[in-house]
């Protein structure tokens, strides 16, 4: 049973890299029906690729993903990085960006995602950031959980704090799916239980990706491999709990040709169709 969600239409995208650009700007398939990008990967683009990634922005839909914001650092926010964000979405007309609920920068940068204490205070501290990058966006940022490998300081599960940051911020959630299967796992808690304590009325989109098994009881949130029976099964009942929302496909390396990409992509399709079915036979 959907929890209270309306009937969203199927759509499924892929991440978009640079190796894809010259394939793509000779054709994109009908079945991939937006791309995602991050903007610290295009913003400074010039010459060649610059004109390529301009042309499929003019003729498709773009979802942008950030990797450096840092929403939870206790560094001062980068104002003038988050300007720079808001002028590559204004330039390209891209509605959406999305970042990860985690920081990379303190006195440095890290060059990798953090996870943010589980604490009252630390959900504060995103929330009143989360609407200072808005305010400066002129657009809403949506949140995504993350995978994480180590909780200091928690003082509340991350069901409850990924939850507490989203009402505070009142802000919108991309729900990754495989995040949620990787992290049952490595901190032995029921997948499904998280994923139905998330609030399907602040869900954008989703992330569905492979992962690599480090050990029985040890996942590593790669990007790099073909999606498990497990997270295909968790999608299944993400649908059936929360609904159907646009998913991107996350294969950030070891990517393969593309008709196998459409492999998983048209996977994604059949779920979402079966879904939308059975809810019309059941109407």
């Amino acid at each position: 049973m959907t929890n209270g969600s309306k009937v969203n239409k199927g759509q499924v995208g892929l991440g978009l890299r640079r190796e894809m650009l010259d394939e793509f700007c000779q054709g994109v398939p009908s079945e991939i029906d937006f791309f995602e990008v991050a903007p610290e990967n295009w913003m400074t683009l010039g010459g060649k690729f610059g004109r390529q990634f301009r042309e499929l922005t003019e003729k498709h839909e773009f979802y942008c993903h950030g990797l450096s914001l840092s929403i939870g650092s206790p560094a001062p926010l980068d104002v003038q990085f988050v300007k720079n964000v808001k002028d590559f979405l204004d330039l390209h007309q891209i509605k959406i960006y999305s970042e990860h609920l985690s920081y990379c920068s303190g006195k440095g940068h890290m060059y990798d995602l953090m996870p943010i204490p589980f604490t009252s205070e630390a959900v504060m501290h995103v929330a009143k950031r989360v609407k200072q990058v808005e305010d400066i966006i002129e657009r809403p940022l949506v949140l995504e959980n993350v995978s994480f490998y180590a909780a200091p300081g928690a003082e509340m599960s991350e069901t409850e704090f990924v939850t507490a940051v989203m009402e505070e911020a009142d802000c919108k959630m991309l729900l990754d799916v495989n995040n949620i299967y990787v992290n049952s796992i490595n901190h032995q808690y029921d997948a499904l239980d998280f994923l139905k304590a998330m609030p399907t009325e602040r869900i954008a989109y989703l992330h569905i990706a492979g992962h690599y098994e480090e050990a029985e009881d040890l996942i590593v949130d790669t990007h790099g491999a073909d999606i498990v029976d497990p997270v295909w099964k968790l999608l299944e009942e993400c649908h059936q709990y929360h609904g159907v929302f646009p998913t991107l496909l996350e294969r950030d390396f070891n990517i393969p040709k593309t008709s196998d990409l459409l492999l998983e992509i048209n996977q994604i399709h059949d779920y979402q169709n079966r879904h939308v079915a059975s809810l019309k036979r059941s109407a």
